[in-house]
């Protein structure tokens, strides 16, 4: 199932984007040597909600993005899961699942950058607290507009199932039901922290089960002996770990 979905889809360039969807959307992808690298002006080729928004201070803005991934991936063997970005989409908007945020009681909406709790909140499980718009996205304090799911809004303007490259260059993917996480909500109370029952909106809400769905713990697969990731309408939505060799463009603050 999983191959024939991408069997036409891992051609496609940003060329697939169609035309006149989007009129402010600017992005280059170019090929040289083993590097492909992607510039864009920030916006989306679809309509972004309206920022400021409750839970959501900052104001949208153009950005100057420039990003370089491996164009010819393999996997090393070893996994990095600090990075600041899953990846970009074809049209030049970061993948950013995380947040930064932590419980803590004490902090505005209950959450703050204090680690201490230990409990991680989850982009899309505090998406009401976030001020994400239609498109699961919203934008950080410079004004970056990002990705935290993926969305009718910007899925629904491709071609075929590549939707952008991961942080160490190998493609993601989205196929809807096709695939299926391996991550799954825990049962019962937290024992710590916020306290009440599992329900996503901590990253330690969540826990990995092996074969429980068809994708690793990357939320990826091997397809005609080619390792894709996919975004995934569940937790953990995009890759939050990396099997190949991660461009320094993902490992520090994002350009």
């Amino acid at each position: 199932m999983i191959r024939a979905i991408l069997l036409m889809a891992l051609i496609l360039t940003a060329l697939a984007v169609r035309p006149g969807v989007a009129h402010e959307n600017e992005v280059t992808i170019s090929v040289a040597g083993d590097q492909r690298c992607i510039t864009s002006n920030g916006t989306p080729n679809h309509d972004i909600g309206q920022f400021p928004t409750r839970g959501n201070p900052n104001s949208f803005s153009e950005q100057n993005i420039r990003v370089c991934v491996d164009a010819t991936p393999t996997i090393t063997g070893r996994i990095v899961e600090k990075t600041n970005a899953s990846g970009i989409s074809l049209t030049g908007i970061y993948f950013r699942p995380a947040t930064a945020e932590y419980y803590d009681p004490t902090g505005r909406g209950g959450f703050s950058r204090n680690p201490a709790s230990g409990w991680k909140v989850e982009g899309m499980g505090a998406a009401h607290l976030l001020g994400m718009d239609a498109a699961n996205a919203h934008v950080d304090h410079r004004g970056l507009y990002h990705y935290h799911a993926p969305s009718d809004p910007y899925t629904g303007t491709l071609e075929g199932t590549l939707v952008g490259y991961a942080a160490d260059g190998f493609d993601i993917h989205y196929a809807g039901s096709s695939v299926s996480s391996s991550w799954q909500l825990k049962s019962g109370t937290r024992p710590s922290g916020p306290g009440g029952a599992y329900d996503g909106t901590y990253v330690e809400d969540w826990t990995y089960m092996a074969g429980s769905g068809n994708l690793d713990a990357c939320n990826g697969a091997t397809v005609d002996g080619q390792y894709v990731y996919f975004a995934t309408d569940t937790y953990p939505f995009f890759p939050r770990c990396f099997k190949g060799n991660v461009s320094s463009d993902f490992t520090g603050r994002p350009s």
